[in-house]
């Protein structure tokens, strides 16, 4: 097969992270396996629109080399999931990766991926995510096992080139076909301004695609690398309580929808093998009076427990609220656009199948002052 044209969408929500954020679309453009375009999808922050507009026409007004700038407002509800759906139906690439917009990917980031799309079962790819802890160094304390805390790649993943259950939504890519087989992504599972850090919205999607495509393989390729910026605030304990806890609220939302037996298939591996060994190493490093090991294992406790408390919890509220998720049918731009809400019977409802079909790109969604965006070079 002809390697895949690739798009690759950043989704932003803040000018405080502004540095970062070019700094990831720089990244984009010094790839050695050149993306078609580059997608900014903001998320309900207008004056951040206008400044990331202006910013890449003057850019390219001054000729500066690479893959197209796209700068669009998120069409959807607020959040990553609507923000991700909007930046799919805007692209053109047969592939579409997604890179955190605090995040730099390594020059051959793009070429590992699109190498894995040669073998045409290949429906996602995702890499490896490295930490850049604001400190300089991982905290003593925090344990390997964790690393997804932080949004980056946790010891007990498999290295190498492998099949997986799901990919990780800040270092991943997807065939355009995939979308159109399984829908976008799940809007009430992910970060949407609620107050906790919520997640798992790629791994509804990846099961989901998996049951809409059963022959469907998904891959994490280790060579694929981003190097993921972790804030002074994020290195503390206090953070670490709160992301663990709310990854048991997203796994109970998730496993609602998807089951039991799927949606903690990964994680049971993972508490039973992988926990136990990073505990004994913590308590043999405190015996050895090497820094940091007994916080370590503290942690990987800790983390255990609270997990299992927001699970609980999410759990509980599923039960008697029964809210319902939403999944997005028809991506922004196809007409119409429609919504429905998972049923809670434990079934995913599937989007019909629509082989090769491209979707066509949204509106240029207004500014508050009716002017629409520009897209710039």
């Amino acid at each position: 097969m002809p390697p895949p044209d690739i798009s690759v969408v950043i989704c932003v929500y803040t000018e405080e992270r502004w540095e970062e954020i070019l700094a990831a679309v720089d990244s984009v453009r010094a790839q050695t396996f050149p993306a078609v375009e580059t997608l900014l999808l903001v998320d309900h922050n207008r004056a951040l629109l206008e400044r990331l507009d202006d910013e890449f026409h003057r850019r390219g007004e001054a000729g500066q080399p690479g893959p197209p700038v796209k700068v669009l407002a998120n069409s959807g509800p607020q959040g990553l999931s609507a923000g991700r759906n909007t930046g799919i139906a805007a692209s053109r690439g047969s592939v579409i990766a997604f890179l955190d917009d605090d995040a730099v990917a390594d020059p051959d980031w793009l070429r590992h991926m699109a190498s894995a799309y040669s073998d045409p079962r290949v429906m996602a790819v995702g890499g490896r995510t490295l930490p850049a802890w604001a400190s300089g160094s991982r905290p003593a304390w925090f344990p390997p096992e964790f690393d997804w805390v932080v949004g980056c790649a946790y010891k007990g993943l498999p290295a190498g080139r492998t099949a997986v259950r799901n990919v990780l939504g800040g270092n991943s890519s997807f065939r355009r076909t995939a979308f159109d087989r399984a829908g976008g992504f799940a809007v009430g599972i992910g970060r949407d301004g609620d107050k906790h850090p919520l997640g798992c919205e790629e791994t509804e999607l990846c099961i989901r695609l998996s049951r809409a495509v059963p022959d469907a393989v998904l891959l994490l390729d280790d060579r694929a690398v981003i190097h993921h910026k972790v804030p002074a605030d994020r290195e503390r304990f206090a953070y670490f309580r709160r992301r663990t806890y709310a990854e048991g609220l997203s796994k109970a939302r998730v496993t609602r929808h998807v089951g039991v037996g799927k949606g903690l298939e990964s994680e049971r591996r993972y508490t039973a093998r992988v926990l136990p060994a990073g505990v004994a190493r913590g308590i043999r490093d405190a015996l050895l009076g090497r820094r940091g090991g007994a916080g370590r294992a503290a942690a990987i406790v800790s983390g255990v427990v609270t997990a299992a408390a927001g699970y609980a919890v999410g759990a509980l509220h599923a039960r008697r609220e029964d809210a319902p998720t939403w999944v997005v049918d028809e991506l922004p731009g196809a007409a119409p656009h429609r919504s429905r809400r998972v049923s809670s019977d434990h079934s995913l409802p599937q989007a019909e199948p629509a082989a090769g079909r491209r979707l066509p790109p949204p509106a240029a969604q207004p500014l508050d002052d009716g002017s629409p965006p520009r897209t710039r070079r």
